[in-house]
């Protein structure tokens, strides 16, 4: 069944589905209402020599430069000329795809200025496996993820290149091989097509994912030290838990004492120690902090993923063009490194429970 894109509701597993597992997108008819609408007031507004950033300006040190109609014609084409500047290795196929679903569902929301012809460009390129060779190293987060989406809007041109079948191919050659038409770059988008922090999101996302499945593997794995070591059950106890109130603890007790159900354990009939090594009785409050810190970086990446990343942002129904930072990739990026720090701790608490099982001193 197709992963829906219409710029809400889009989860981190939908996402992963996409990206990962190849599942088909579509967007719905509404969506491309919206895309129409604000594409029509943009023209509108180029006609009328409204001064817009990145439409009808140069960007950054230039955005003061106003273009001439012939310029504005031309400036997309050279601006992603200028952007697509990675290099290192390739990014995985699956942080490729989920930014091209990202963006997909930052554009469906109509206030980006697109032609809905690169909308469904980047949908058939989902849908058919065409997957932008994009470098991993170049600007990510800071001022939106420019050199990589770049790379992915090269294709817009028929440009680039790009994976299609096992094979690295040319832009233009993977595109006609899929059966998908060059839509080209008019007025606005370009800048429409990589002004975001959609391959952060997408990697922070599969990242997330993964966080939560081995946090699961996590606890079994203590669980299995636990029963080896004969551990004192009681920093298990929901009660001790709850009195304190984080979630994560609960939660995390509570998988444990699932994993230990049945056991000799939580008899009371063997001999244990009156208080473990802080690695065994701890590890509710650390595997227990750290899905509460998956889950805040959860939070924020689904808001990314639903939001309006992008500058500027037009607003069809107020008649208005406003310039921003909402590209920025700081909020996504905070709770990720948090994320980070707390894999780390859990894994720390793991290696000293080895080091209980394995060292005779």
């Amino acid at each position: 069944m197709a992963v829906v894109l219409d710029g809400s509701g889009l989860t981190v597993e939908k996402l992963v589905r996409v990206a990962r597992e190849g599942e088909a997108v579509e967007v719905p008819a509404g969506s491309y209402e919206r895309i129409r609408e604000c594409r029509a007031m943009l023209e509108e507004k180029i006609v009328a020599k409204e001064i817009m950033y990145g439409v009808n300006t140069g960007i950054g040190e230039f955005s003061e430069v106003v273009l001439d109609d012939e310029q504005t014609r031309q400036f997309q084409k050279y601006l992603i000329y200028n952007h697509a500047a990675g290099i290192g290795d390739l990014a995985p196929i699956e942080y490729v795809r989920g930014a091209m679903a990202g963006r997909i569902n930052v554009l469906v929301q109509g206030k980006s200025g697109c032609r809905p012809e690169i909308v469904d460009t980047l949908v058939a390129m989902l849908n058919k496996g065409v997957t932008p060779a994009v470098c991993q190293k170049g600007s990510v987060g800071a001022s939106g993820d420019l050199a990589p989406m770049s790379q992915i809007a090269l294709l817009m041109m028929g440009e680039g290149e790009a994976f299609y079948q096992g094979d690295l191919l040319p832009g233009k050659e993977a595109l006609d091989r899929a059966g998908i038409p060059v839509p080209g770059l008019k007025a606005r988008d370009g800048l429409a097509t990589i002004n975001g922090s959609n391959l952060l999101a997408a990697m922070s996302a599969i990242h997330i994912y993964d966080m939560n499945r081995w946090l699961k593997q996590a606890e079994i794995a203590c669980a299995m030290t636990l029963e080896a070591l004969y551990a004192n059950m009681k920093p298990y106890n929901a009660l001790l838990h709850e009195a304190r109130g984080f979630p994560g603890a609960v939660r995390t007790a509570a998988a444990l004492r699932k994993c230990i159900e049945g056991s000799d354990l939580v008899t009371g009939k063997m001999k244990v120690k009156v208080q473990d090594a802080y690695s065994m009785r701890s590890t509710p409050q650390v595997i227990g902090a750290a899905h509460d810190a998956v889950a805040f970086a959860k939070s924020q990446v689904e808001i990314e993923l639903n939001g309006i990343g992008d500058n500027p942002i037009f607003f069809p129904e107020h008649k208005l063009t406003l310039t921003g930072a909402n590209f920025q990739g700081s909020p996504v990026s905070l709770p990720m490194d948090m994320a980070g720090a707390a894999i780390t701790m859990v894994c720390v608490l793991s290696e000293r429970r080895l080091n209980r099982l394995t060292n005779p001193a």
